[in-house]
């Protein structure tokens, strides 16, 4: 795929969402945190419930740690995983008030010795917190990189750096948001809906769905 094509897709996913946002709700560094580490092989929704009630207790470190496992547990016991996001949430909040001052760190380096905190959740942090130009891969981008030709790679890590690499300044800081968002709902795992895909005569994707999904 040659540069233009690239500044052409991502030109159009501006123009069809000029201001896209995570569908996680928070209102807090501290919030987008947890809300991430708990959607770890689970929905957005499914998180979004939990943490509606758990953040009008427990928005905070401090007020986290002191539910408890047991306390933190009753609010997220619908989500999977839930005791072991549960302990690692509770030593994240013990390491944020022992290191940090009960703030979220702001650097890759220092978000990836959390508990529960990998490269893919300190960039999303990195990316929706503090506004930096760094591009977290999921499934769904994974998939829609390869797909697209617009950074192919064999597994997330290559196809995170090339899309570092390849993706046009001016569409960083936004680009995570467009192709989770463009994975989520058009280029879907099962049968992507390629008719009414802004970018279809763009993509490089042989096996293009003639019909939408009915």
């Amino acid at each position: 795929m040659i540069p233009q094509q690239r500044h052409e897709i991502f030109t159009r996913l501006r123009a069809a969402n000029p201001a896209p946002r995570s569908e996680l709700h928070f209102r807090s560094p501290f919030e987008l945190l947890v809300a991430v580490v708990l959607s770890a092989q689970a929905t957005d929704k499914s998180v979004n419930q939990a943490t509606e009630k758990l953040f009008r207790v427990a928005n905070t470190p401090e007020k986290m740690l002191k539910l408890g496992a047991a306390g933190l547990q009753e609010y997220i016991r619908r989500i999977g995983l839930y005791r072991t996001k549960a302990k690692n949430l509770l030593a994240t909040c013990k390491l944020l008030l022992e290191n940090h001052g009960g703030e979220v760190p702001r650097t890759r380096e220092e978000l990836e010795r959390l508990r529960g905190v990998g490269r893919k959740t300190a960039n999303v942090i990195l990316n929706t917190a503090f506004g930096e130009p760094t591009i977290a891969v999921d499934t769904h981008i994974f998939r829609v990189a390869n797909r697209t030709g617009i950074a192919r790679g064999k597994n997330v890590l290559a196809v995170e750096r090339k899309l570092v690499k390849l993706v046009p300044d001016e569409f960083k800081h936004d680009a995570h948001h467009w192709l989770i968002l463009h994975g989520r709902y058009v280029c879907k795992a099962r049968r992507p809906e390629c008719p009414r895909c802004v970018i279809q005569d763009l993509c490089e994707f042989r096996d293009k769905t003639v019909k939408s999904e009915t």
